[in-house]
């Protein structure tokens, strides 16, 4: 259940986005952005992707699409510390979700690596991009 995202991973198309559809519907739960709950919660899922990961691997090959916990985790990992307004959750969805594709260096690269980090480890990096950007877009235009 939790390494397919709640069950988003056997969808049969954009799994990773029903996943982080699915996450950012847990980060509307009344106080889970605060990081005294956002931040273990998002580690202790990483820990879990890891081991859950390598046995999706086992069954369903190299980054299958039905482990999408990494997406949950990476687009916890974008949120972290933003205002918790619907317009900069919608932008930090969009952009999380384009550089979750797109992969951007050095992602691509440890997506290379075997097993349940080589799943998860990409998602963190593209996450840590998109919590920078939308970190300086709320610095620079304020919240909205």
């Amino acid at each position: 259940m939790l390494g397919s995202g709640f069950f988003t991973g056997y969808i049969p198309f954009a799994s990773g986005t029903f996943a982080s559809l699915a996450a950012l519907l847990i980060y509307y739960i009344p106080g889970f952005e605060n990081l005294y709950i956002i931040f273990p919660v998002t580690v202790l899922f990483f820990l879990i992707g890891i081991h859950v990961g390598n046995k999706f691997e086992k069954i369903h090959g190299k980054d299958p699409a039905e482990c999408t916990i990494d997406e949950m985790v990476g687009m916890w990992i974008s949120l972290i510390l933003l205002p918790k307004t619907i317009t900069i959750s919608l932008i930090t969805f969009f952009l999380w979700r384009a550089l979750d594709i797109y992969k951007p260096f050095p992602a691509r690269k440890f997506e290379e690596l075997k097993g349940g980090l080589g799943i998860m480890i990409d998602d963190v990096i593209s996450g840590f991009y998109t919590l920078i950007i939308m970190h300086l877009v709320v610095y620079f235009f304020g919240e909205f």
